[in-house]
């Protein structure tokens, strides 16, 4: 009997290099200063201004990066290098514009922020003095009436499209009609609360009630969007739960859906506010303009923050003496910086509720 001995496999040394050379960690960095370099010098010799300098550094700075890559490692490399050049520059040229519009907004409103111009209004007031205690608690009079007529309006829509209205001509009928009044002009908004108004008590009727009204039509489609969205988002599975206890629907939207979804619809309510505080069109229509305080809804003009600002600017008041620009100008940036921290506050307060209402998962522990 033979017996065959198995060949060896044949050895081969294999011993290609299969790793892509890469730029180092150090190099965004490099890329950054040779773009700012290049475009300081270029600005200070054509005399561009630093904006447009700033500009420039972004365009090099993310062009600078693909290209370098491209050389050493590769087209894949360069490709996603590009991608998040493109992403990196779009933010600083978005940032760009922001930036300097707070910058210009603190450097001429803090001056004149004081306990002066926070506590007093502007009667019988012709030059320096004055403040915006009366548009500060119109602001928060009338936005405050706009979101009790928006709230419970926008939020039992948005119920009725998710959990009785589905798939019915009825819901695809309002799913219309809130996106339509979602692009409606502020100041349209504004002359439908005049005109209701006047049909019902003359021609001269301005209060802060109308200003609200027309706040609330701008409210209501936002409100309306992102309740509607946060509701589709809680799980089916709870509903069913809830249905196999016995539980009945109403009950279990009132205990099940809407505190899962609560920390998304505060939020949303709270950037729907947000969004409608700083209107100027419809509440110079139906509201009016007052150099007053009127803590009254239903009886005389209001002015807000942003009718002041306006009014301030149009009408800036006699320069003094000492000459300069009008007081008015000083007040109007501190009234629009005023506007914006109220703004910036209503924002964090949306992220910080959304926060802490969120349903907590094993992720987030």
């Amino acid at each position: 009997m033979s017996t065959s001995t198995p060949l060896e496999p044949d050895t081969f040394a294999i011993t290609a290099d299969l790793a892509q050379p890469r730029l180092p960690a150090w190099a965004v960095l490099l890329d950054v200063v040779l773009a700012a370099g290049v475009a300081g010098l270029l600005t200070l010799l054509l005399g561009w201004s630093p904006y447009a300098g700033l500009v420039l550094a972004i365009v090099l700075a993310a062009l600078g990066m693909p290209l370098w890559s491209l050389l050493v490692e590769g087209r894949r490399a360069a490709a996603d290098r590009l991608a998040t050049s493109v992403v990196w520059a779009s933010f600083g040229v978005v940032l760009v514009p922001l930036v300097w519009l707070i910058w210009l907004v603190v450097k001429n409103g803090i001056g004149v922020i004081n306990s002066e111009f926070l506590s007093y209004d502007m009667r019988n007031v012709i030059g320096e003095g004055g403040g915006i205690y009366h548009a500060l608690w119109g602001t928060i009079l009338i936005t405050l009436a706009a979101a009790i007529i928006s709230i419970p309006i926008g939020l039992f829509t948005a119920i009725y499209l998710v959990e009785y209205g589905r798939g019915s001509r009825l819901a695809r009928v309002t799913t219309f009609l809130v996106d339509v009044m979602t692009g409606i002009p502020s100041i349209v908004a504004g002359l439908f609360a005049l005109s209701l108004f006047v049909l019902i008590f003359g021609p001269a009727i301005r209060i802060g009630f109308g200003g609200a009204v027309a706040l609330s039509l701008l409210m209501i489609p936002t409100v309306v969007r992102s309740s509607e969205e946060m509701l589709r988002l809680v799980p089916s599975d709870l509903r069913e739960a809830s249905y196999a206890l016995g539980i009945p629907k109403w009950r279990t939207i009132v205990k099940v859906v809407l505190p899962t979804a609560l920390g998304g619809i505060i939020t949303g309510i709270v950037l729907a506010v947000s969004r409608v505080i700083g209107e100027t069109a419809p509440l110079l229509v139906v509201a009016g303009a007052t150099d007053t305080v009127n803590f009254n809804l239903f009886n005389g003009r209001m002015t807000t923050l942003p009718v002041y600002i306006f009014q301030q600017y149009s009408q800036p008041g006699i320069v003094g003496p000492a000459g300069g620009d009008p007081p008015g100008y000083a007040r109007a940036w501190g009234a629009a910086l005023v506007l914006i921290a109220i703004v910036m506050v209503l924002n964090l307060v949306a992220r910080i509720i959304g926060t802490y209402f969120a349903p907590k998962t094993e992720r987030r522990r």
